[in-house]
This record gives C-alpha cells, structure tokens and sequence, in this order.
C-alpha cells in the first residue's frame, strides 16, 4: 500500500501508487488520516443495499469483511478479487452520472476527485473517502471503518485482530541481525523509491531492514549515481509488471552489476498490487518481503 496519490500516484501511470501501497501501492507522503468524507443519504441498520467501490483497496477490503454481495460496481482497476464486478468505472477521474446508473446506496473512494462528493451527495447517495494508509494502524482503522458502514463490524474486527497476528508471526520468523540490511525499493524505472517513514517503509523496518533514501519526502526520485554510491544489500522492484523491469535488465544498467544486491542475487520481484494498495492482502506483503529478507541474511544473531 498506500497513498493519496499525490507523489505516489503520479505515478499511477505505470499502476503505481504509495505507498502506498504506495503508491502506492501500495503509500503516499501527503496522506491524512483515514476517515469517511461528509456524506448524506442513509444506508439502513444492516448497511447498504449496494455499494460501488472505486478503490482497488477499498474493493478487496469489501471483500474479505463479507460484503461482496452488497457490491454493484467496482472501478477499472480493482482486479481482486476475481469476481469482483469490473466495469470502466474510473477511480481516478469518476464520472458522476456513470456511478450513479448502478444505483448505489454507498460509494466508496480514496480521494475526492472531480468533485465526486458533492455530486453525490446532490443525489442522497452516501460516499466514504479512505485514502491510502501511512501505516498499519491505518489499514485497521480503514477496515474497520468499512465494516461499520457496510453492517460488518464484527467480521471486520475478526479480520484485523487475524492480520494482527499474522504478521506478529510473520515478524518473528526473520532473525535480528548485528546491523539492519539496507535496501532499495524501485517504483518505477526512473528511480523513485521509498523513505522508512513510508507505508512500505514501516514494512521494512519491522522485517529488519533500512532504506538508503532519506529525507522529508517519502518518494524521493534518486539518481542512479547514489544508488550505485550508496550500494544497497537489497533490491525490491514494484515495476516488474508496468515497466518490465527485471533482475537481469537490472545488472544490465551501467555500473549495477558492481552492486552488492546484484552481485549476490539479493534483486527481488515483489508484486506490483501487493505493493501499492493497504487493504487486507498486506499480510501476503509482508510474508513475501519477510521470506526474502530471512532467506538473504548473511550474518544474525537468534532472536530471544
């Protein structure tokens, strides 16, 4: 996850958030906390009829509370679950009147774009805005959130106390080591990464590892004369899937295959949507980082 898009989601182009994840994604910088937009219309006391969700996150989330058959229409990028209905819905610049021919009691978002609040509500339709996630709190938050709207509390309490304790587990399989490894995460091809005080970067710091980006903005655009300078212990692409990129065309950039990550086969293909959305597959996230990261660590101590 994970990410307003604003830095995250320029890069959206190539399906990137940030996140947010990253985006995100995925997970963006200018993220505020999550919470539902002013909204009119009711929804009755076990929820909405019918929903349509124009958020990839807020689609899978929808899902894995058990209000899937309360949902309508999802947007062109929600692609999980399968059976998800799809449509040409468009989450980044939504059509008002498109939205509102399948008769929604409630529409869910991760930004309001294009005025999609104020037009709804016009129409006595309740909208819910959950932007990308700057932490895992605010995944909970946000699930929670969705359960309440939709008639599902206590299935989306019993699904954040289970992703609780997942990654706990998860967490405590990585061993702890003399120094964190320090990692570079790629968006895109042109080097925007992730700072730790990102969504991604939360992630990674739990599972023991340390970016080489820092500063105030949590997207940074770096060059490749510092990533070779600064030349990380690991490299996790989040472009395989929009820009092709891979381990090999990796070493084939001038100078990276002098890099340690490359040298010692530490560059690792991570899931573009796992990445960039906050939702309940996270989990499958940081499982998939953990596995690398216990599998790639050279020297540790046991854990106590």
């Amino acid at each position: 996850m994970v990410v307003p898009l604003t830095s995250y989601r320029r890069l959206s182009g190539r399906r990137l958030i940030a996140a947010g994840f990253g985006a995100l994604a995925l997970l963006t910088a200018a993220c505020g906390s999550p919470g539902p937009a002013p909204s009119t219309g009711g929804t009755g006391a076990d929820g909405p009829r019918t929903i349509v969700s124009l958020s990839p996150t807020a689609t899978e989330t929808l899902f894995a509370i058990g209000a899937g058959e309360q949902v309508v229409a999802v947007d062109d990028r929600s692609d999980h679950p399968a059976e998800a209905p799809r449509t040409d819905l468009s989450g980044y610049t939504p059509n008002v009147e498109a939205v509102l021919g399948y008769d929604p009691d409630l529409v869910v978002a991760d930004t309001d774009t294009g005025d999609l609040v104020t037009g709804l509500r016009r129409a006595g339709v309740e909208t819910l805005i959950l932007p990308a996630a700057r932490t895992l709190d605010d995944t909970y938050t946000q699930i929670e959130q969705l359960g309440a709207a939709t008639g599902h509390g206590g299935d989306a309490a019993e699904l954040v106390a289970g992703m609780r304790t997942d990654i706990a587990e998860i967490v405590a399989t990585v061993p702890i080591r003399e120094a964190p490894l320090r990692y570079y995460h790629e968006l895109d091809d042109t080097y925007y990464t992730v700072t730790d005080d990102t969504y991604l970067g939360e992630i990674y710091t739990m599972l023991g590892l340390r970016s080489i980006a820092t500063g105030g903005n949590g997207y940074p655009q770096l060059s490749p004369e510092y990533i070779l300078e600064q030349n990380p212990d690991m490299i996790f692409l989040a472009d395989a899937q929009c820009c092709g990129v891979t381990p090999e065309t990796v070493a084939q950039r001038a100078g990276w295959g002098e890099l340690s990550a490359v040298r010692d086969g530490n560059v690792h293909i991570l899931d573009e949507d796992l990445a960039s959305r906050w939702g309940p597959r996270v989990v499958d996230l940081v499982r998939a980082i953990a596995t690398i990261a216990a599998a790639d660590t050279p020297a540790v101590r046991p854990t106590s």
